[in-house]
Formats: structure tokens, sequence, C-alpha cells
């Protein structure tokens, strides 16, 4: 059985009633694997949101079918399987870590045994552990992103749904809330997640969707996504000789400088053997010679028809 699956799924809205509708989601046909991490990827606007709204209940589809674990998402019911975490999530700012823990627990009905165990539990895998008796006024992005997982979690649902949950932080937020989801994983649950952070999605999905104007334009794994002929191979060397380097850097398909050596990208095989026997030969030192194929980036730019600055503006973790 599919976690997730939509089938001509379609949303379209109204800001004003006298405004034209808009089609936030265009027939979207999605199937997420019981068990598996899945990232969910598209520009601001592209419908993620929606389609997060959609499966938790807070927006209702124009047309099209969704379910979750086989259970329509319009019977309330569904709704006890799924553990979701907002973009933005909101917390009551005077209530600590475990008591708001307890809050969202009390919320799913649970009993209070149950939730002071399940909340210590969750604070202790979030490592908020010894921020228990914090107020949350006090805690930064990166705690509130995991402690917005724990909220999602207290309940054990089967599927944990997060929207952009990598938003805003820097690398040691982003690297910890990575390491909690992989965690998720490995406890048997599976992981939605919508995000712009592309790195993120290169480093933990087993796979991933890409949403353009309401449709999904194509989904599956990073390996078969991504194109592996017409390799690139990345040479780097230090200690090269001043006409070299300049030859190097003219010849090559990009290039840099990185502190006292030379970073090379060549799109072709021959430019690259040659490039490595000129270094040797010059007896300057060869650090690095190494295929590399297609990053998600580059896919990105490939699909959307969009330049390297637009998809730059929204691939490094920026607010939608």
């Amino acid at each position: 059985m599919n976690a997730i699956e939509t089938q001509n799924l379609v949303h379209a809205y109204q800001k004003h009633f006298w405004s034209p509708r808009k089609t936030a989601l265009n027939g979207l046909d999605l199937k997420v694997a019981e068990g598996e991490i899945f990232g969910y990827l598209g520009a601001n606007g592209a419908g993620k949101t929606t389609t997060i709204k959609i499966l938790v209940g807070l927006h209702s589809q124009t047309s099209g079918t969704a379910t979750v674990f086989g259970r329509s998402v319009r019977d309330v019911n569904s709704r006890r399987e799924i553990g979701f975490m907002p973009e933005n999530p909101y917390f009551y700012e005077y209530l600590t870590a475990a008591e708001s823990l307890d809050f969202y627990g009390s919320l799913c009905d649970m009993p209070r045994a149950d939730r002071k165990k399940r909340g210590a539990e969750l604070l202790e895998f979030v490592g908020l552990a010894d921020a228990r008796d914090v107020r949350m006024k006090e805690f930064s992005k990166g705690m509130r992103q995991r402690i917005g997982i724990a909220q999602a979690l207290i309940h054990k649902p089967k599927l944990v749904v997060l929207d952009e949950p990598m938003s805003g932080l820097d690398p040691v937020g982003r690297m910890q809330v990575r390491e909690a989801i992989l965690s998720l994983k490995r406890e048997g649950m599976t992981v939605f997640f919508s995000s712009h952070v592309l790195q993120d999605v290169e480093m933990i999905c087993d796979r991933a969707g890409l949403l353009l104007d309401g449709k999904l334009q194509a989904a599956g794994p990073l390996s078969e996504l991504l194109q592996a002929e017409n390799k690139r191979i990345e040479v780097a060397a230090e200690n090269l000789p001043p006409q070299l380097a300049l030859k190097l850097h003219a010849v090559a398909a990009s290039s840099a400088r990185r502190g006292e050596g030379e970073f090379f990208i060549f799109d072709d095989r021959d430019k690259a053997d040659a490039a490595a026997r000129e270094i040797v030969q010059s007896g300057a030192k060869l650090n690095l010679f190494r295929p590399s194929g297609e990053t998600l980036e580059e896919y990105f730019m490939r699909s959307t028809g969009k330049t390297r600055a637009e998809v730059g503006a929204w691939s490094g973790g920026g607010d939608k």
C-alpha cells in the first residue's frame, strides 16, 4: 500500500470573490511508497504547500482523489496516521518545551502518563532534553524546527509530513534536521517533505518529485532522474606553473582558485586526460581527478528551463 496517492488532483481558488480563479494543482498524480523518504520539490508557487494542506485536511481539492494509506483525505480518521509540521510552526511562547509537547499530546487524546513518557522520549530524540524546562520564546529557529518535528511525532504516526523543514536554518540546524529525518526512516516511518534546499534532498531522499505549475514533472530515485551520461571531470592541482595554470583556465569548462590550488571542470574526457598529463609532467601535484554526473541543480535547470540565477534564488534555503 502507498502511504500517499493522488489521482488527477486539482485545486482552484480565488483570493477574492471578484478575482479570477487560479489553479494551484492541475491534475496531480503522485505516489509515495510506505517507508521511504520522499522529497517534494518545486519553485515558490508551484503548489507544494497546497498539496500538503490537502493531505492533512486544511484544504479541500476541487476535483480528483487523495488518499493516505488507502483512506480518503476527506475522511477525518485519515489524519490519525499523519504527523504534520508546517513551515513556520507556532508555539505558545510561555510554555516550556515539555509543556508544549504535553499540550499537543492532549490534542491527540493521549492519557497524561503516556504524554509525559512520550514527551521525554521525543525531547531526547531531537536533542532537546536539556531544554525541557526552557520557555519557547527563548528557542532559536533551529530549536523550534526540532520541537516542531517532536510535536509531529507525539502520537507515533505512520506518516510524517514536513513543509520546508530546513527553511531559514543555518548549516548546523539543517544538519540536525536531516539527521532527525533519517532517524524517522530507521524507525519505519514514511517521511514526505517539501523543500527548495536542493543539497538536503540529494543527501537524504530515497526518491524525489519535481512539481512544476501544479503538475508532477517527474518522480523517481535521484539516480534515475539525474543524467549519468555526459559526465564532467573534476580536476584539482597545486603548485601549477603560471603558464600552465593560465592554459588550463582557458580550456576548462569552468575553473576556480581555491587557496593555493586550482580547480577545473572539463566537459570532455580527452581534455581532462591531457590536462592531468600536463599537470604531472610539470611537477605539480594532482590532487583530484574525478568524474561527476549531473547535479540536482542542473536537473532543475534542464527540466524547468530556468537559468542558474533563477534556480539559485530558491535552492539555497531561503523562505518561500
